[in-house]
């Protein structure tokens, strides 16, 4: 089993290279009054590793895992060949047991960020699922998705946390914009979460706080 989640005892590495660009962030300000808040919550962020993010939440007395999903599902060996002549498909299951098992651990804020943008299609409705078990009733999670895909643009990005309304964007690895959501689609998306609170933006990212 690959282990895609760490705690804050364990040194992260940058979590991309280049230029960190700043961008407001309604979603994460709300987050951000919750995690100062409360005390010794688990946090889960999907992404590659940051260790800016791992610094930064151990500094409210959080932990911090981490699983990035978006670059293990873009490995070829979760398709599998089809049998009586059907084509290959993705191995669902097999994805979700591999990286999505946290030895029984649940979360208090799940930080999605625009994953779901960049996983086959064949995964949104069992990440998220799972994202939705694995959530502590009255639990909070942020996410961002991709209204149209503008380009260059929507190349995947790390996300740095600050101690503001920002985040920083920066280029991480090569993975290709794969949908764009429409709200409606959002909204079904989360519909076994209890509440959704969408912000508007200026650019072509669509954040939402759902709570479990």
């Amino acid at each position: 089993m690959r282990s895609l989640f760490g705690n804050h005892d364990k040194a992260g590495g940058p979590g991309g290279s280049g230029e960190r660009i700043p961008r407001h962030s309604s979603g994460w300000a709300q987050l951000l009054k919750h995690l100062r808040t409360q005390e010794s919550l688990r946090i889960l962020d999907i992404g590659p590793t940051s260790s800016i993010n791992i610094n930064y939440i151990t500094s409210l007395g959080h932990s911090i895992y981490m699983a990035d999903l978006a670059e293990e599902a873009s490995r070829p060996e979760w398709m599998v060949a089809g049998e009586d002549g059907e084509p290959p498909h993705y191995d669902v299951a097999k994805f979700i047991a591999t990286n999505l098992s946290f030895s029984g651990r649940v979360f208090d804020v799940v930080i999605l960020w625009d994953a779901m943008d960049y996983l086959p299609e064949p995964l949104h409705v069992p990440v998220m699922a799972r994202l939705h078990e694995v959530t502590q009733p009255g639990g909070q999670m942020l996410a961002f998705f991709h209204s149209k895909n503008i380009g260059p643009e929507a190349a995947f990005r790390r996300y740095h946390l600050t101690d503001s309304e920002i985040v920083e964007m920066q280029l991480s690895g090569s993975q290709p914009l794969l949908h764009t959501f429409n709200n409606r689609q959002i909204e079904k998306l989360l519909e076994h979460f209890s509440g959704t609170r969408f912000f508007l933006a200026k650019d072509t990212l669509r954040e939402v706080v759902a709570s479990r």
